[in-house]
């Protein structure tokens, strides 16, 4: 079994890190009335927000590091890794269209949807069958790592229709979504390791 490059346990690990780094870095610089459970990641991008560099370069550098653990994670099934690369780009372009001062921006939100619901579903198609396959990556945890994230995307939209606690909800979504790929990495890596044969003292 082929293991997990080095790179790839790099920008596996760098996503949380650009996403909750840079919401929480973003945050202290609005003024006080700016509330993270109520007020949006991508307000904190917009175009009338306090340093809006630092979430547009995290949103960018999370794109960017999801791309490149899809391109690293060849232990995964072809179709998911596809659709992890895809809401990378996806992510990406919610940092190059950010929110306007007022009003809502079409191309913003279609990336946003896009993002949240690829890497959501990547894991169901990224499972594999057979002996040997990373726990992470078998069929079967597979779909429910799906089920739960699509769970979550899911109340982050009842969120945001019924205008209740929408930032709360939509830091679960999205950092649940960062973190899942790291732990498919971590346990590429561990069961490549395991696979190893391994060799006589003699």
């Amino acid at each position: 079994m082929r293991s997990v490059p080095w790179w790839g346990v790099l920008s596996s690990a760098a996503a949380p890190v650009l996403l909750i780094g840079g919401w929480t870095v973003a945050a202290v610089r609005q003024p006080a009335v700016f509330d993270s459970t109520v007020d949006t990641i991508s307000a904190l991008a917009a175009l009338d927000a306090t340093d809006r560099v630092v979430m547009t370069a995290a949103l960018a550098g999370l794109g960017a590091a999801h791309v490149g653990t899809a391109l690293a994670l060849r232990q995964a099934a072809t179709p998911g890794r596809v659709l992890l690369a895809a809401g990378g780009v996806a992510t990406i372009l919610v940092a190059g269209f950010p929110l306007p001062a007022e009003g809502t921006s079409r191309a913003h939100v279609l990336a946003a949807g896009v993002a949240f619901l690829a890497l959501a579903g990547w894991p169901a198609l990224g499972g594999r069958k057979g002996t040997g396959v990373p726990w992470s990556l078998r069929r079967r945890v597979s779909v429910i790592a799906a089920g739960v994230l699509l769970a979550l995307v899911a109340a982050f939209a009842v969120a945001l229709a019924s205008d209740t606690r929408v930032g709360l909800f939509e830091r679960i979504a999205a950092g649940s979504q960062a973190l899942w790929p790291l732990a498919v990495v971590l346990s590429a890596r561990r069961a490549a390791v395991s696979s190893r044969p391994v060799r006589g003292s003699g």
